[in-house]
């Protein structure tokens, strides 16, 4: 993976299986188990993202199928109406959550957490479909190499940091440690910060010295 990725678009996948509005329940049920996803784009027009049908859209239909809907909580209702719906329109979550490619992957990160989602359709400005990133996509960042890993944060990091190059990084299963002389203990938790931000890194460990006493 050249470089390290920061955005949306670095990681996502362009390939993506989506519906329209009329597809039908069975359809839909038979599209994810074909692709293996728990969700699936709903489409119009020219493949603007209208809504998200996911696996807990259906589900409502095999949870109530023998309940007394007079009997069921205020709060179920919704799920109700879902539980009779034979069509992606009426089966899907509108408005979609989405995220833009140019998103930084702990946007997108932070919005499936906070939103408990494990996809998220990728839109241009008009909201027209460009991929889809999952949770697995995201993850994608800890497989690069750690000598690539060790090139950048030198470059990046120690280089402006310590320009005499005393302090130098090396990584393994993606754990960087930081080696060398400190002459300023403020940098530390700087350099640290920083090299924790590089895409890719599990982890930062500190093998800082003090510098050798000046005569």
């Amino acid at each position: 993976m050249p470089g390290s990725p920061h955005t949306v678009s670095d990681v996502m996948t362009h390939t993506v299986v989506s519906v329209g509005r009329d597809a039908a329940f069975k359809d839909i049920v038979q599209l994810m188990r074909q692709w293996n996803v728990g969700s699936l784009p709903v489409l119009e027009g020219e493949g603007r993202v209208v809504g998200v049908v996911s696996e807990a859209d259906l589900l409502p239909k095999e949870e109530f199928r023998d309940s007394d809907p007079g009997q069921l909580p205020l709060d179920r209702l919704s799920d109700v109406a879902k539980a009779g719906a034979v069509t992606a329109g009426e089966l899907m979550t509108a408005p979609a959550l989405t995220v833009h490619a140019d998103a930084t992957l702990a946007q997108a990160a932070r919005t499936m957490a906070l939103r408990k989602v494990k996809r998220l359709p990728v839109v241009d400005r008009l909201g027209i479909l460009q991929g889809v990133i999952s949770r697995s996509d995201l993850l994608k960042v800890f497989l690069r190499p750690d000598a690539e890993l060790a090139a950048e944060v030198n470059r990046t990091v120690l280089t402006p940091l310590f320009p005499d190059r005393a302090v130098t990084a090396s990584v393994q299963n993606g754990v960087v440690t930081l080696c060398g002389p400190m002459h300023d203990r403020n940098l530390v938790p700087v350099a640290a910060r920083l090299a924790h931000a590089v895409e890719g890194v599990v982890d930062v460990r500190l093998d800082l010295t003090a510098p050798p006493p000046s005569r």
